[in-house]
């Protein structure tokens, strides 16, 4: 008879596995455009996996390999990617508050993305503190395997997968914004929400008509936070009935 106590964490995985499953519908097919992206900017196929394999951070993946295709010089392109980045530092103390003091929390969180985050932050109240590392592990892993695999087969297919199916290079090139759309979408019913995403957005498409595209994501980031931090709207409160 199997211990229920051994099997438990093993339950918890397959259910952070199966719960995550719904990511690998945005996670695949920006892998794959991201391995096209990089073998046509002079990137190996085993160049590209690496860099999912150790950098695997979306959307400074596709930074990075523009501006080192584009002549910038490496510390500015790892300067840039680490700037996009530094949301995590954001994330990190938000989950913080739902995890026991297991020596692989650490590990595991090379494997904390936007979407995997935007999970367990719903989950991890619902769960108990014994199946909180187990979920992670299930649902992290499956998200980090879909992406290296989705790299590799761009990567190696991905002209292929152009010629023989040419609508994929008409949608390919949105999957990425499409995959923040989603989760940015529901923020839009918040008045500070709105406001903040706007001046992002704002700012953002300001830095790229001027020509300052790459700094342009940083800084559209930092004012939109800022505009969050400083914002606050007072609750309508409605007149008493006489």
């Amino acid at each position: 008879m199997i211990d229920q106590a051994t099997s438990a964490p093993s339950r918890a995985c397959l259910s952070g596995v199966r719960e995550a499953f719904p990511l690998l519908g945005g996670y695949v097919p920006v892998a794959i455009s991201f391995g096209l992206i990089a073998v046509q900017a002079g990137f190996t196929p085993w160049e590209a996996t690496l860099i999912s394999t150790l950098v695997y951070a979306g959307a400074s993946q596709f930074l990075f390999v523009g501006m080192i295709a584009g002549g910038a010089p490496l510390w500015l392109a790892v300067a840039m990617t680490l700037l996009i980045n530094v949301r995590h530092a954001v994330y990190g103390p938000n989950l913080a508050p739902w995890m026991d003091r297991s020596r692989w929390w650490p590990v595991l969180m090379h494997g904390l993305t936007d979407q995997v985050f935007a999970l367990a932050q719903h989950r991890f109240p619902q769960l108990p503190e014994s199946q909180r590392l187990g979920w992670f592990t299930g649902a992290a892993l499956l998200a980090w395997a879909s992406w290296i695999l989705g790299t590799v087969l761009g990567a190696l297919a991905g002209d292929w997968l152009m010629a023989r199916w040419p609508l994929l290079g008409e949608i390919l090139p949105f999957a990425l914004p499409a995959l923040f759309l989603v989760l940015v979408a529901p923020r839009f019913t918040s008045k500070r929400w709105s406001l903040a995403l706007a001046i992002s957005i704002g700012v953002a498409m300001l830095c790229s008509l001027v020509g300052y595209t790459n700094i342009g994501i940083p800084v559209a980031a930092g004012c939109g936070a800022l505009c969050f931090t400083l914002v606050r709207f007072t609750p309508h409160k409605e007149a008493p009935h006489e």
